[in-house]
Order: C-alpha cells, then structure tokens, then sequence
C-alpha cells in the first residue's frame, strides 16, 4: 500500500463536475477520482477545518463508530474497475480489524475528519496514477506561460491535470459514481 494525500479538489468549469487529486507521499505521481458534488464538498469543509451547526453524514458516521467504541484505523483505495474506484475503511473495534466497503469519496471523507492515513494499493496506483515529471511539464507550460502572461504559479503544475481531463468522454457518464 502506498500512501497518499488529499492534494486538492477540482471542479470543471464547463461540466461541474469534480475530482478529488490524491498525491503519492513520497512522489509527483497523482490519482483523479471523479466525484459527487456533495461528497467534495464533504472533503473539502472538512479540509478546511470547517465545522457545520449540524452533523453532515460524514460527521454523524463519525459519532456513530465513536459511540459503537471503534476506531478508523485507515482508509485504503483498494481497487479499479471499468474506471469506477473502490475502497475499503479499515476500523479497529476492541480486538476485532473490520473492512467495510466503501466509495472512495466517503472513505476520504471520512478519512479527512478523523485525520487517518489513507492508502492506495500499488495496482490501482500503477494503473490510475498521472506522473507529473517536473522537466515534462515545463516544458509543456512554456508555450502557454507566453500565451498567459499572467498565470498565477499554482495554476502552472495543473497543465497535466487539464490535459488528462479535456481528453476524458463524460456523455457517458452516470452522476455522482466514483470514476476515474
């Protein structure tokens, strides 16, 4: 298992939809995994240390194992396939290790609120995972560095992410599914 962080969360201006960006911990090698509009917006409050007047169900799932005396171990991104992603939430209850499948949105929601590892099989990594090779994307950049005087600089690493979204069908796809 590799593991991972939550890099950043995406929204296409022309679709709306989402990408949550796992980063390799030890690499520039990253995971887009389309997502729902309310489980991004799940992870990212949660990310931004925001905390709702009211449970999210993220939240109440949180309070629940709490109370059941289980603890989430870790969450692991643990296979591909067709392009939809599974998970898996690892919970430690007394001397009992239970996995429960999970989307990986969720496990990552929860993952961020209860501040755990989380994990991607090496398989699903060699598979999903887009290197960003810093000498191929300066030079991918340069071009529009030029034609975009005023490019902010996080903007700069993002070519490659745009690059592999703008070449992605999503006629086909079905709302809120987990999908590469």
């Amino acid at each position: 298992m590799i593991r991972v962080t939550v890099d950043s969360i995406r929204v296409s201006l022309l679709t709306q939809h989402r990408v949550v960006v796992l980063r390799e911990a030890d690499s520039r090698k990253y995971i887009p995994i389309w997502i729902g509009a309310f489980e991004a917006d799940a992870i990212a409050l949660a990310l931004q240390g925001h905390e709702p007047q009211r449970p999210m169900t993220h939240d109440l799932l949180k309070t629940v194992f709490g109370e059941l005396g289980a603890a989430i171990s870790h969450i692991v991104v643990n296979d591909i396939h067709d392009s939809t992603f599974f998970a898996r939430i690892v919970v430690e209850q007394g001397n009992h290790t239970l996995e429960i499948d999970a989307r990986p949105s969720d496990a990552i929601a929860l993952a961020v609120r209860t501040d755990v590892p989380i994990f991607v099989e090496q398989h699903v990594l060699d598979q999903a995972g887009v290197p960003l090779d810093e000498e191929e994307t300066a030079a991918e950049e340069e071009p529009e560095a030029s034609e975009e005087p005023d490019k902010e600089p996080a903007e700069e690493g993002l070519t490659l992410f745009r690059d592999f979204i703008n070449t992605l069908d999503l006629d086909d796809e079905e709302s809120g599914k987990d999908k590469k």
